[in-house]
């Protein structure tokens, strides 16, 4: 059996990288909040929130690998991303660790995105 994977473990690419990984067919898993993901988003990303937070604090989803499930097989070529790359990291090893065999990180996350003109709407401060 595999090693647990750590965050030393994850691959993670530059914005134009992972750009041209979405055009070649791989799909945007994007894990900030629903409220960050509604403001703007990567074309066609899907949007699974990896952590809430609320008045106690922040906690990770408890149901983030089902959500992922139900959206994503574990042989699919995934991106994923976040708003400055914290949450992304940690998702990724929580895929790796359940099985998910392709599995890269945008570093930089959405705000390196936005930073080099690459979104669609450049989001409100």
């Amino acid at each position: 059996m595999d090693a647990t994977k750590k965050l030393q473990d994850v691959v993670s690419v530059d914005m134009h990288a992972a750009k041209g990984l979405l055009s070649s067919g791989h799909c945007y898993l994007d894990v900030r909040k629903t409220e960050e993901f509604n403001k703007d988003h990567i074309e066609n990303a899907l949007n699974v929130p990896y952590m809430y937070f609320t008045q106690e604090g922040k906690f990770k989803n408890p149901e983030f690998l089902n959500q992922v499930t139900v959206l994503c097989k574990k042989e699919d070529h995934l991106v994923v991303g976040c708003q400055s790359g914290a949450r992304s990291h940690r998702a990724c090893v929580d895929l790796l660790n359940a099985g998910y065999e392709h599995v890269t990180e945008m570093g930089g996350a959405y705000s390196a995105w936005v930073d080099n003109g690459l979104a669609q709407h450049k989001p409100a401060e």
